[in-house]
């Protein structure tokens, strides 16, 4: 069951409707934003098809995911997404665990939200750009749709 991160990649504007509300509800809502599901979740399939032309995705490696989590994560009021604050609040050894419990399927990052968690991260436009066209698939040479684990290096790219 692999976890998905999801990157918007192309800017907001002249968005289909269709395609602006289920970048809504996966909160991607501006540009270089990412958040993270799993494959679990019903119609999430459907709903990267449906937004592959404004977005990338891939399966995230733990490792990336908890360099994404310490850098990136947030708490309520912008705040850092701390080791303190994770044993504090979810009871767990820290950033590492965290990350482990989400890529294992325990945890979802979009559910964490009640706790106080932003559900997506922020992030930088990716260092030294994009090395192809962002108005392409990835399968045909661009950076949009399925990158398989090719996300990683991105997303290190873009913290």
């Amino acid at each position: 069951m692999p976890l998905y991160a999801v990157i918007r990649i192309r800017g907001t504007v002249d968005v289909p409707p269709d395609i602006d509300k289920t970048l809504y509800l996966l909160r991607l809502r501006r540009r270089y934003t990412a958040s993270i599901y799993h494959d679990s979740l019903p119609g999430l399939r459907d709903m990267l098809r449906t937004v592959e032309a404004w977005t990338t995705y891939g399966e995230i490696e733990e490792r990336v995911l908890e360099e994404l989590l310490r850098k990136r994560g947030r708490i309520v009021g912008d705040k850092p997404l701390t080791d303190k604050w994770v044993e504090e609040n979810l009871g767990l050894s820290g950033l590492g665990e965290l990350a482990e419990k989400l890529v294992s399927g325990e945890l979802h990052y979009h559910r964490l939200e009640e706790k106080g968690v932003k559900p997506f991260f922020r992030l930088h436009p990716p260092r030294g750009g994009f090395k192809k066209s962002i108005k392409r698939m990835f399968r045909d040479g661009g950076e949009l749709g399925y990158r398989g684990s090719a996300i990683n290096e991105l997303i290190l790219k873009m913290l």
